[in-house]
């Protein structure tokens, strides 16, 4: 066996397990750790940005860019807590990141001493934001406790894992066993029972629906086949948006599934948390649901489903789609019916300007496979509904915790794993703020994003709450912003500005041409409220929540 520092055998098994980049801060508590990352040069890449947050938010990027384990590296204390809003956010969209955070020394962990960095519990902290959590305490554990983190990420719902190890414990040295490669996944089961009681619904139903999630991402073929069985009309918002393609003739937007909702009577609810639906929509004992989810944990929230289907989506749905003949009833095309649905969401979006236009613009620059970083902001919220997404793992958006600022780091990610495919983030001005120093992170590593800051000069969301309900009281929602031009430049950033959709589009063309970091600026005013077309009211039976 070979004799390795902690260190050493760390970074060797997350080779063995095929990672080959590491977003990380240096520092005290990681020097060893450091070290070994230098000596992997040529192997692993380490890319270093400004901020552990964005350190986190970079891998989290390139994990949802790719569907692939990605790991960060920070010291403890600050560094963790920094970092901890990408993992909570990682956490939320099922995402396989890996942190590796440093400690005080191992024998003095909460004792309360007071070394630099110190905090107690902070392996209970990590746990409340990551699937599974452990600490590494000798260099004999590394290989196995590496490898169990990457099973956790990647078995079952994926999910952020974290390792944490303490300063005297990375350097130490002994003889280790190296891992052949990673640990064995758990085999996939189909329940035929469940599988036939599911085919029978579907097939039998007059009008069924599909809603999708995250959880489809790798089961594009299988979804399409099976909408196109049930001639039922496949529904997604943000993470399931282009595992059916938008140019689709049953893809729609959330606000028609909204209008398909109070007809359906049968629904397919695939790899989503199914909330908006349970909690908004409604569910009346005349909509039979059937729900897959790889999280067994998924079927006992709100409305239970006639037909919990539990495993990998491709998997269990390749196992209806040999079903459902036998149940399969005749149904006519749709196609005309989605027409006349999807005309007149346009005509719902045509009030919504400049944010419909803006986004053409961007669809008309960003290539097909272009990954498009969404971001809280009012361009944003529209883009959930009106921008067209043809293929899986191009629209990133951030969940459910919706968090304020972590578009553009992530966008430095997806673009760190992906650089052959170009990368678009939008973000307002309030948010960009968040992450402004990672142009230098841009320009440093050479990481062509194209981020487009639409500057209203305030937090848009906040100030129309104070308006229309608070009686115009506003407070702390304006905002002094640079002259963004001036400012990317100064960190050797390519910038632009456009003062509408047309010349937002040419400088886009402009930027992507340049192959290398690229700012454009967009002040504009106040902008319609997108908020009817996304919080839709319920249209049938009661809430589940």
């Amino acid at each position: 066996m070979p004799r390795m520092s902690t260190a050493e055998a760390t970074v060797e098994t997350l080779l063995r397990h095929g990672l080959d980049t590491i977003y990380a801060l240096p520092g005290l508590h990681n020097d060893p750790l450091f070290d070994a990352f230098y000596h992997a040069a040529g192997r692993l890449r380490v890319i270093h940005p400004r901020h552990e947050q964005t350190a986190a938010y970079m891998a989290l990027g390139a994990a949802l860019a790719t569907g692939k384990p990605q790991a960060f590296a920070v010291v403890p204390g600050p560094g963790m807590l920094n970092a901890g809003a990408a993992l909570l956010t990682a956490y939320g969209m099922n995402a396989p990141v890996i942190a590796l955070v440093g400690q005080i020394p191992q024998a003095d962990i909460d004792k309360g001493h007071g070394h630099l960095h110190e905090i107690h519990d902070q392996l209970g902290l990590m746990r409340h934001i990551t699937k599974w959590a452990a600490r590494i305490r000798s260099p004999q554990e590394a290989p196995t406790l590496v490898s169990q983190a990457l099973w956790q990420a990647t078995t079952g719902r994926p999910r952020p894992v974290a390792l944490e190890c303490a300063l005297d414990t990375w350097a130490k040295r002994g003889e280790v066993a190296l891992p052949d490669g990673p640990l064995p996944r758990p085999a996939e089961t189909v329940d035929d029972e469940a599988i036939a009681a599911a085919a029978k619904i579907l097939g039998e139903a007059e009008r069924p629906i599909i809603v999708i999630g995250g959880g489809a991402l790798d089961a594009g073929a299988e979804v399409r086949r099976i909408a196109e069985l049930l001639e039922a009309p496949v529904s997604s918002y943000r993470r399931g948006r282009g595992v059916v393609p938008s140019s689709h003739r049953l893809a729609v937007d959330m606000p028609v599934g909204h209008r398909l909702w109070k007809d359906a009577d049968a629904v397919l609810a695939v790899g989503t948390r199914f909330l908006i639906q349970n909690g908004s929509w409604g569910i009346d004992k005349n909509l039979k649901v059937v729900r897959l989810d790889i999280d067994p944990d998924e079927h006992d929230r709100h409305t239970k489903p006639d037909v919990a289907l539990v495993g990998d989506a491709a998997i269990q749905l390749r196992a209806l789609i040999a079903a459902l003949p036998r149940h399969n009833r005749t149904r006519r095309s749709r196609a005309e019916e989605m027409t006349g649905h999807r005309a007149r969401l346009t005509e719902r979006l045509s009030r919504l300007e400049p944010q419909v236009s803006f986004l053409r613009a961007i669809r008309a620059a960003l290539p097909e496979d272009g990954i498009f970083v969404d971001e809280v902001s009012q361009i944003g919220f529209a883009s959930r509904v009106a921008l067209p997404i043809e293929r899986p793992r191009t629209f990133l958006s951030p969940g459910y915790q919706d968090n304020l600022g972590w578009g553009f780091g992530t966008a430095l990610g997806a673009k760190a794993a992906m650089p052959d495919r170009k990368v678009l983030a939008i973000a307002g001005d309030g948010g960009f703020m968040y992450q402004v120093g990672e142009l230098a992170t841009a320009a440093r590593h050479k990481l062509a994003v194209v981020v487009v800051v639409f500057d209203n000069a305030g937090f848009g969301n906040v100030k129309r709450i104070q308006q229309e309900r608070y009686g115009n009281r506003l407070i702390a929602s304006d905002l002094q912003n640079p002259d963004f031009v001036k400012l990317a430049e100064s960190f050797g950033v390519a910038a632009f500005k456009a003062l509408d959709a047309r010349q937002l589009e040419a400088c886009l063309h402009k930027a992507f041409a340049l192959d290398a970091p690229a700012l454009v600026w967009v002040p504009h005013g106040d902008v319609p409220s997108p908020w009817d077309l996304i919080m839709m009211p319920r249209v049938r039976g009661a809430s589940s929540i």
